[in-house]
């Protein structure tokens, strides 16, 4: 039987921490920044944690 690939979209935004729970960049800082606030865009620049009733969609992309 052939090993599962992980998908790759996930592979790229997802990392896991320590405990196990998994990181997740935030949305809306990629473009159109001139109409942000600075402490809007200073806030998504922080990683976040994937929420609790998310965690096994994310996980069965990666193959955890």
């Amino acid at each position: 039987m052939p090993k599962v690939k992980t998908k790759s979209g996930a592979k790229k935004r997802f990392k896991l921490t320590g405990s196990g729970k998994i990181k997740r960049k935030h949305a809306y800082k990629s473009h159109i920044l001139t109409k942000k606030e600075t402490k809007q865009k200073r806030n998504l620049t922080k990683m976040a944690l994937v929420h609790p009733a998310d965690e096994p969609n994310v996980k069965s992309m990666l193959r955890i």
